[in-house]
C-alpha cells in the first residue's frame, strides 16, 4: 500500500543579516565572475578616477570662464591625449554601462517582498545606473561631437555649458545626474570594497560606510556649485574668452619694447 508522501516543509524566508552581508566575488563561480570583476574594478579606474577629475575641473567655473577655458585648454594639450580618450574613458565607460545594464535588467527585485535597508540600496544603485548612463551618452554627444569642437576651442566651453543650461529642462536633468552619478559612484566604492574583500566584517563595512557617504557628498556640491556657477554666477559669459586655436598651442607673447626706445610711451632714462 503507497503511503503519501511527507509535504515538504515550507521556504522559509532568508534572514536579514543574510541578505545584507555582501559576498565576496570569487573564481569558480561561473563563467560571469571575470566579467563582474572587470564591471566592479573599471567602475572605480578608470571611470571612478575620471568622474573625480570631471568634477575637479568643472570646480574652475567657479573662478570664471577664462579659468575654466584656461582647464579646458590644459586637459586637451595633454599627450596622446585622443589615445587616452579612447582608451580610459570611453570603452570602459561604455563596457561599464552596458554590462551594468544587463545586470540590472537581470536581478530580481524583491523590496515588496523584503524591505530592508540592503534590498533598497541594491534598487538605487541600479537607478542611478540608469540616470547615469542616459544622461552620459546625451551629455558626451552634446558637448564632445556636436556644436563648436571644444578641443580646437577651449574658450567657448563655459559659453557652450550655458547655452545648455538655459534650458530649464535641461538645468533639471543636470542637477538630478549629479546626484544619481555621485550616488552611484560612492556606494560603488562601499561595494567595491566589500565584494574584493577589503573591508571585512559589519563594523568594518559600517565606518567605511560614513567615508563613501561623506567623499561622495562632497562630490556632489562641488558638481552642483559648478552648475551653479555657470547659471548664475557669470551670466551671459562671452561666446569666446580666448581666441580659436589649436589645443596646446599658446600665441606669442606680446613684445615689450625696452627702456630708451624710440617708442614716446616708454620714460627714458634720465641723466
Amino acid at each position: 500500500m503507497a503511503t503519501a508522501a511527507t509535504p515538504a516543509p515550507p521556504a522559509t524566508p532568508p534572514s536579514e543579516s543574510k541578505l545584507k552581508g555582501v559576498q565576496p566575488l570569487r573564481a569558480g563561480e561561473g563563467h560571469s565572475y571575470l566579467w563582474h570583476k572587470l564591471h566592479s574594478l573599471s567602475g572605480i579606474v578608470p571611470i571612478g578616477a575620471f568622474l573625480v577629475e570631471h568634477i575637479i575641473s568643472n570646480f574652475e567655473t567657479l573662478n570664471g570662464p577664462l579659468a575654466y577655458a584656461q582647464q579646458v585648454k590644459f586637459l586637451n594639450s595633454l599627450p596622446l591625449v585622443r589615445v587616452l580618450e579612447w582608451a580610459f574613458i570611453f570603452i570602459p565607460l561604455a563596457f561599464h554601462a552596458l554590462y551594468g545594464l544587463f545586470i540590472a535588467f537581470r536581478g530580481r527585485v524583491s523590496v515588496n517582498v523584503y524591505p530592508w535597508a540592503s534590498n533598497w540600496m541594491y534598487v538605487s544603485q541600479r537607478i542611478t545606473g540608469i540616470i547615469a548612463f542616459f544622461y552620459i551618452v546625451q551629455h558626451v554627444w552634446r558637448q564632445r561631437f556636436s556644436g563648436i569642437s571644444l578641443p580646437e576651442n577651449p574658450g567657448a566651453a563655459f559659453h557652450k555649458v550655458q547655452v545648455e543650461l538655459s534650458n530649464p529642462w535641461m538645468l533639471a536633468i543636470y542637477v538630478i545626474a549629479m546626484i544619481a552619478t555621485t550616488w552611484h559612484f560612492a556606494y560603488g566604492i562601499w561595494l567595491f570594497a566589500a565584494k574584493w574583500g577589503i573591508t571585512p566584517g559589519d563594523k568594518a563595512r559600517k565606518r567605511f560606510g560614513y567615508v563613501c557617504t561623506a567623499f561622495g557628498l562632497a562630490l556632489c556640491l562641488m558638481g552642483l556649485a559648478s552648475i551653479y556657477a555657470v547659471v548664475w554666477e557669470y551670466p551671459n559669459a562671452p561666446a569666446n574668452v580666448m581666441p580659436a586655436q589649436p589645443a596646446g598651442i599658446d600665441l606669442p607673447a606680446p613684445t615689450v619694447p625696452p627702456p630708451n626706445s624710440t617708442n614716446p610711451d616708454q620714460p627714458g632714462e634720465v641723466r
